[in-house]
C-alpha cells in the first residue's frame, strides 16, 4: 500500500513539469516549448523561412485591433507582429467564432489558465510579440483577445483567406 502512495506521488511531481513545458510561459513573457503542429481549420503554424509577407496588428485597452480586418491569400505564411500599445496584458487568437467563443467562455472559469499554441500570441503592456501562421485553408476566420472581458468588449477582429 505503501509502495502505490509513493508511486502516485511520483507520478504526479512527474506530470507538473511536463505539463508546465507544454504550456509554455509565454503567456508570462517567457519562452515557450517546442511549438506542435497541427493542423487547424484555419491552417497551420508556419516555419519562418516561407514567411511571404509581414502584418503589424495593434492592440489596446479600448479593446479594439487595428487592423480590424485582414485578408491573405489561400497559401500565404504571415509573420504577424503584435504590438501591445496599452496598459494590460492582451493575446492575439486564432480560430473560428465558435471556438473562440467557446475558449472565452472558459477564460472567465478560469482566468489564471496558460496556454501557449502556435495559433495564439500574449503580449505583455509596451511589448511586442511575434506569430508565424500558414493559412491553408480558404474561409472566413476571427481573432480575438480571450482574456476576460476582452472578448465580450468586443476586441475581435476578421480574417478573410481567399483563393489565389
Amino acid at each position: 500500500m505503501l509502495q502505490a502512495a509513493h508511486a502516485l506521488a511520483l507520478a504526479g511531481l512527474l506530470l507538473v513539469p511536463a505539463m508546465t513545458i507544454a504550456h509554455g510561459d509565454r503567456h508570462h513573457g517567457g519562452q515557450a516549448g517546442p511549438v506542435v503542429i497541427e493542423q487547424k481549420p484555419w491552417g497551420i503554424a508556419g516555419q519562418a523561412r516561407a514567411v511571404t509577407r509581414t502584418l503589424e496588428i495593434q492592440m489596446s485597452d479600448d479593446m479594439r485591433f487595428t487592423p480590424a480586418q485582414i485578408e491573405v491569400k489561400h497559401g500565404e505564411t504571415i509573420r504577424f507582429l503584435h504590438h501591445n500599445r496599452g496598459n494590460v496584458m492582451h493575446e492575439f487568437v486564432l480560430g473560428t467564432r465558435q471556438e473562440l467563443q467557446a475558449h472565452a467562455e472558459l477564460m472567465k472559469k478560469f482566468p489564471d489558465m496558460e496556454h501557449d499554441e502556435p495559433y495564439m500570441a500574449h503580449v505583455a503592456p509596451g511589448k511586442t510579440a511575434e506569430m508565424i501562421w500558414h493559412f491553408n485553408r480558404v474561409g472566413e476566420f476571427e481573432y480575438a483577445c480571450l482574456l476576460p472581458g476582452h472578448f465580450d468588449a468586443g476586441m475581435v477582429g476578421k480574417i478573410r483567406v481567399v483563393p489565389r
